[in-house]
């Protein structure tokens, strides 16, 4: 009972005094046509990640014609507007990124992509198949408009356009996490930090949310395999390092449906790569194999690399061959604070309807705003993008030369972080930020 109380004077506190919804929704109505155009420009002239420079210009252009502070070239080309309120409060960080994909753009459009760029030695189009350019758009609007309640503000805003969510070129740094090594988190001291990602098969007007992990942990392995090396007539004179990996491939899948709780939270790996061999009567002294692991639960994810490192040596070992087992931690697991996700709620709810809020499960996909929610409290949304007019089933997936998301999607994705930052402000006005 206590709790049911503590949320209904929340919700009506937030309701009541908290940003004036009504006056917000008109300046959001205002502004969406400028916030479409910009989309469209973003889009039209799509960058791969860390190569965001026009991107990058475009955004410090905005924020310096809106007075703000500015910093650039943060993990390359990111860009932060520092917005001070005229009263004491928290410091709310808003995020959204700024990069590309190398896809070639095949929806009709006005504004569709022909940008060419080069990646891992090919030449590729450029498009912008994950929706980051909306994302882009909707915070150049939502800080206009909260630049112009400065006077109001209790506390500050800190707006980060990141570069390369999708991930640096090999042998580059970049994104979330170069960005908090250069001392980001630590420079605006914020306080909370908000992101949505908008969703090609979520219809517009709705947004899902998951408290605690809602997207994945994305690791990679490498797995080589040493055998002996003899003639394909002769697999006896030698050891065959392909059938070992194909017995390890097995032995991989058995690890998610045999030994992992998937009843606690989903895992998944992946092989996506096998290489070996020169030609066809030949068994090859080695075999490689590289992979993908997704966790969700930090305690599931040690368990599972060792158990990876378990199987592969072991399964090698009893055929006589050797594995080596390489690791590398990618994006760790994107964690929505629970209390931070409970407490905003009923903001959400306001914002959207909450007919239109829909408790998510987790997603395998994964998202380096990650990183920001490990250094504060954060809270990750999926807002749509789907026109009602397009069935789910016919709705092109992300990272697909095909994908698409309607303008009209980001009328309430403007709508949720201005009212995530105003209503968290009032929540704990008087902070010192």
């Amino acid at each position: 009972m206590k709790k049911l109380l503590i949320f209904c004077s929340l919700f009506f506190f937030s309701t009541a005094f908290f940003a004036q919804p009504k006056m917000l929704e008109e300046q959001v109505n205002k502004i969406e046509p400028k916030v479409i155009e910009w989309r469209h420009d973003l889009h039209q002239y799509a960058e791969l990640s860390n190569r965001e420079f026009k991107t990058a210009k475009k955004v410090e252009a905005h924020l310096r014609q809106l007075g703000l502070e500015v910093k650039t070239q943060i993990a390359h080309t990111g860009v932060v507007g520092i917005l001070k309120g005229a009263k004491p409060g928290p410091t709310v960080a808003l995020r959204a990124d700024m990069d590309a994909l190398p896809v070639t753009e095949r929806v009709n459009l006005p504004y569709a992509s022909k940008e060419r760029d080069t990646y891992l030695g090919q030449e590729v189009g450029v498009m912008h198949a994950c929706g980051h350019d909306t994302h882009v758009a909707m915070l150049m609007g939502v800080a206009e408009i909260l630049t112009s309640m400065k006077n109001e503000l209790e506390g500050n805003v800190v707006f980060i356009f990141q570069p390369a969510e999708e991930g640096a070129p090999p042998g580059e740094e970049g994104g979330a996490e170069l960005m908090i090594k250069e001392g980001l988190m630590n420079d605006i001291k914020a306080d909370v930090i908000f992101g949505l990602h908008i969703n090609s098969l979520l219809e517009v007007g709705k947004i899902r949310y998951k408290p605690g992990g809602t997207l994945a942990a994305a690791d990679q392995f490498y797995i080589t395999v040493k055998g002996k090396q003899t003639h394909g007539s002769q697999p006896w004179a030698g050891v065959d390092p392909i059938v070992v990996a194909a017995q390890i491939i097995n032995g991989l899948q058995t690890i998610i449906s045999r030994q992992t709780e998937l009843t606690k939270e989903a895992a998944v790996i992946s092989v996506g790569k096998i290489q070996g061999g020169v030609r066809n009567n030949i068994i090859p002294e080695s075999c490689e194999m590289i992979g993908t692991i997704r966790t969700l639960d930090t305690t599931m994810q040690r368990i599972i690399h060792d158990k990876i490192r378990l199987t592969a040596t072991k399964i090698a070992e009893s055929a006589g061959a050797e594995a080596e087992v390489n690791i590398i931690t990618g994006y760790p697991v994107t964690f929505n604070d629970i209390e931070l996700t409970r407490t905003m709620l009923p903001t959400i709810y306001r914002t959207a309807g909450e007919e239109n809020v829909l408790l998510s499960p987790a997603v395998t996909g994964a998202e380096d705003f990650s990183f920001f929610a490990r250094e504060v409290p954060g809270l990750f949304l999926f807002l749509g993008g789907r026109p009602a007019s397009i069935d789910m089933f016919d709705a092109a997936p992300h990272h697909t030369p095909d994908f698409y998301v309607d303008d009209s999607g980001m009328n309430l994705g403007m709508r949720t972080l201005l009212n995530l930052t105003l209503d968290y402000m009032k929540m704990n006005k008087g902070m010192k930020p």
